[in-house]
């Protein structure tokens, strides 16, 4: 598609486009609880495309929403974190997983128009 956004969430950089879901790592909500349907507003967008023209943000554009709304929380794929002492024949294995926030993006504005329905 010819229509994306490039946003900053939890210290990441997502590329986005309508009806596509992401993960996010650290979701700072306004609510301190987020359930699913939970409707979010990200003013963080640093790029957006829409055809041939590029709009870039100095850090981030001022008239810019993506909006969308939580899907669910999820964990990332888990790491495996093995301890060896070869010596004295112990062995430590520990595992981690991440939590992620699922969200689906609904729309982008720029400029106080949709641009996905233009």
């Amino acid at each position: 598609m010819n229509k994306y956004a490039i946003i900053d969430i939890g210290g990441k950089q997502l590329r986005v486009e309508q009806g596509r879901f992401h993960d996010a790592r650290h979701f700072a909500p306004a609510r301190p609880v987020l359930t699913s349907n939970t409707k979010i507003s990200i003013n963080r967008v640093l790029l957006i495309r829409h055809g041939s023209s590029i709009n870039f943000g100095y850090p981030w554009l001022g008239d810019a929403v993506v909006r969308g709304r939580i899907l669910h929380g999820c964990f990332k794929k888990k790491l495996v974190i093995q301890k060896i002492h070869s010596k004295k024949k112990t062995r430590r294995t520990l595992g981690y997983r991440e939590n992620m926030t699922r969200f689906v993006v609904d729309s982008i504005h720029f400029g106080g128009k949709d641009l996905n329905k233009s």
